[in-house]
């Protein structure tokens, strides 16, 4: 079925790894006619708020950048009731209080989207981009497969070619949560289909911490490459993660990899 046909359906919703306002705008109109439709309840997962998207959602769950294995367990824990010895012994020994601490999304947080989601008949999880370039994106599909196994949650994938991986993944083995590392500093997020590819935009925030002021020439300093950028301030973006448009056919460091990049930033003239 088409994704914009299951969200059609759909009376509680759920994203995690997608800032929708970049990624799929035609997935998010989709999202809000099903809210105006179904009255259907939507939370929005990710570290980055989205000003479009404030007077829609009816949660929001912040988490660290980088924290993405430890949300999805989170999400296990608290959407999968009954499912085999294995998995349930996988569960009981999450340990949820750090995971929680480190990934800075609340056990009460999930109590709360848990308790939306009562009464409801057609539940959806989209899983977005983010998920597919995290290092322990086989351990995520994992997880998310269980989830899919075991709970009434339909999940689907932004990207095609994930979604068979996850209806293909074997549930078992799951490993470990990896220790969650902390994105100190100055952080960017790699976006496509932008019309200019020469900027870097940020929030006053990011700025402050930067060091930078709007429409300074910058480097983007990132594993001992220096990639040139403009800086523009966008006063509807919040946090301290800028906004680092890139082309399909970028070859540079920004490009590889996980869509988060812990950096350093200098003025070009400085």
């Amino acid at each position: 079925m088409d994704i914009k046909e299951v969200i059609a359906k759909s009376d509680y919703i759920v994203t995690f790894g997608t800032f929708l306002a970049r990624d799929n705008v035609e997935i998010q109109e989709a999202i809000i006619q099903a809210i105006a439709k179904n009255d259907a309840q939507f939370v929005y997962m990710h570290p980055i708020d989205n000003i479009d998207l404030k007077m829609y959602y009816t949660q929001f769950i912040k988490y660290e950048v980088g924290s993405e294995e430890g949300i999805a367990s989170l999400l296990l824990e608290t959407f999968v009731k009954q499912s085999d010895e294995n998995i349930q012994a996988y569960i009981n020994d999450l340990d949820i209080g750090y995971i929680s601490a480190e990934s800075s999304a609340g056990e009460e947080e999930f109590e709360e989207a848990l308790h939306k989601a009562e009464n409801k008949k057609e539940k959806t999880l989209i899983i977005g981009r983010d998920i597919f370039s995290h290092e322990r994106v086989e351990n995520i599909t994992k997880i998310l497969s269980v989830i899919k196994k075991y709970s009434d949650l339909n999940i689907i994938s932004l990207e095609p070619k994930f979604q068979n991986i996850l209806d293909e993944a074997a549930n078992d083995n799951l490993e470990e949560i990896a220790d969650l590392h902390s994105y100190n500093g100055t952080v960017i997020y790699r976006v496509y289909e932008e019309d200019d590819t020469s900027t870097l935009i940020g929030s006053e925030s990011f700025a402050r911490v930067a060091k930078i002021s709007n429409l300074d020439e910058i480097f983007i300093n990132c594993e001992g490459q220096k990639i040139e950028r403009k800086f523009k301030i966008d006063k509807d973006l919040m946090g301290t993660v800028a906004l680092c448009p890139m082309s399909r056919d970028d070859s540079n460091c920004l490009s590889q990899g996980y869509r988060y990049k812990q950096v350093k930033i200098e003025k070009v003239d400085a």
